[in-house]
């Protein structure tokens, strides 16, 4: 009989060969499955209890996730205390409480780490976590930078543990379906795909120096990006939009989702080209400091085509929606977004309209809803070995890459010739910014 420690450090090879139909012990991938995991339950822990702690309560709190929350983790005392607070209404028992998320790591109790920090510790606390023995899902975007994307992408393979991004319209039902047909050849060949999201963001406060919040580890928020001083309004969710050290502007915070599902539809993996034009349209005087209006175009090989389209701060429905993806095709065109999809023959008539009993957020802050539980529920059985994840870390990391390579293309003013085998920018100034600088002693040196 298998201990519960041994059933966890194997796992991830059952999920592997699940891929193979096939486990390394000559049984068939069907019969292992019966056999690991069945009742196995993982120990979990959430390291960042902000604007995403809503969605996860479902998937923790189901009987069928058979899944126990042992600890939660955050710099902010006050969210550390609210989560949980609610989360005691929903399980039996009392998870602790940390705020730093390198002794959730430590402890070798814990088999996996929802990780749900701002966007500069996603990566960073990732591969921590993965080199500890843990299993990782990672909310969008999975990196703060190209650079740690790829060592995610390695370290994955290096420790065989289970990293799924936070990219949940992966496990929509209706999203998997239409994806298949176009894949089938319901619209003909797909060429092209236009992701859009706006938004009705309001001013932001200018930052100012001031002291931090009572309650927050300043320096622990920072971890591995260069210190500096506190600046008023910072630390909650308005790091977004204050510079390049904590986040990605909203093509990482909510492009991630849109051209993800935009390259899931036309198979396509780096581009060739990205051209881009962004800037600030609204509130000039507040203390946003990136674009909020971006429209990039994605030129991949075979005459591909991405478009993103964000308006962060006008929120005029071009689209009919708030976020979603157009995929045309030879013979149709396809919309689909969280509420499901609408197929359209080449001349334009809707034949088929599939509205999801879904009720996955759109635009609204926070979120959560059926996907991310069914999203959540594949992430846990593919610990256990009993399914392929619906999105291994690979995919994130691509998609990931197109936010990045826009964001990189605006900040240096240019279009970006890039190389379609890996991603890379044939630009030596624009890979400055592949990378990051990192607070000394937090660089990635493994």
């Amino acid at each position: 009989m298998k201990t519960r420690r041994e059933f966890i450090k194997n796992s991830a090879v059952g999920t592997a060969g699940l891929a193979l139909g096939v486990i390394t012990t000559g049984m068939s991938a069907k019969s292992y499955s019966r056999i690991i995991g069945s009742n196995e339950r993982l120990n979990v822990a959430i390291a960042g209890l902000g604007r995403r702690l809503g969605a996860y309560f479902e998937p923790i709190s189901k009987k069928e996730s058979n899944v126990e929350l042992v600890c939660l983790c955050d710099v902010m005392k006050s969210q550390r205390e609210s989560a949980a607070q609610k989360f005691s209404k929903l399980i039996p028992n009392v998870p602790r409480l940390e705020n730093d998320i390198r002794k959730v790591i430590s402890d070798k109790n814990i088999d996996l780490l929802i990780n749900a920090t701002p966007d500069h510790w996603h990566a960073p606390g990732t591969w921590m976590a993965v080199m500890a023995g843990k299993h990782v899902y990672v909310e969008k975007p999975c990196s703060q930078n190209p650079r740690e994307g790829e060592l995610l992408v390695e370290l994955q393979k290096k420790y065989g543990k289970v990293i799924q991004m936070g990219n949940q319209q992966r496990s929509a039902s209706e999203s998997i379906q239409i994806i298949k047909e176009i894949h089938n050849g319901v619209i003909g060949i797909p060429y092209e795909a236009v992701a859009f999201y706006t938004g009705d963001r309001e001013a932001v406060p200018i930052p100012r120096k001031a002291p931090a919040p009572d309650g927050l580890d300043w320096d622990l928020f920072q971890g591995p990006a260069p210190r500096i001083a506190y600046l008023d309004d910072t630390w909650n969710y308005n790091w977004h939009w204050y510079g390049w050290n904590f986040g990605t502007a909203e093509s990482g915070n909510n492009g991630t989702h849109e051209l993800d599902v935009a390259r899931w539809a036309l198979q396509l993996q780096y581009p060739e080209k990205v051209i881009v034009e962004a800037s600030k349209r609204h509130f000039a005087d507040d203390g946003w400091t990136m674009y909020d209006t971006m429209d990039a175009t994605f030129k991949f090989p075979g005459e591909k085509i991405i478009r993103w389209n964000c308006k962060s701060r006008n929120n005029y429905p071009t689209y009919g929606s708030g976020r979603g993806t157009i995929i045309y095709g030879t013979e149709g065109t396809v919309y689909v977004d969280r509420d499901g999809y609408k197929l359209f023959n080449r001349i334009g008539k809707l034949t088929r309209d599939s509205r999801s009993a879904g009720k996955e957020a759109g635009t609204a802050l926070g979120g959560g809803g059926d996907m991310t539980t069914n999203h959540m529920i594949n992430f846990f059985e593919a610990i256990r070995g009993k399914v392929k994840q619906n999105s291994p870390i690979e995919e994130g990391v691509k998609s990931t890459l197109l936010c990045h390579l826009a964001n990189i293309s605006y900040r240096v003013g240019k279009p970006l010739e890039v190389n379609s085998q890996n991603g890379h920018i044939n630009d030596k100034g624009a890979m400055k910014l592949w990378s990051r600088e990192y607070e000394p002693g937090w660089e990635p040196t493994f």
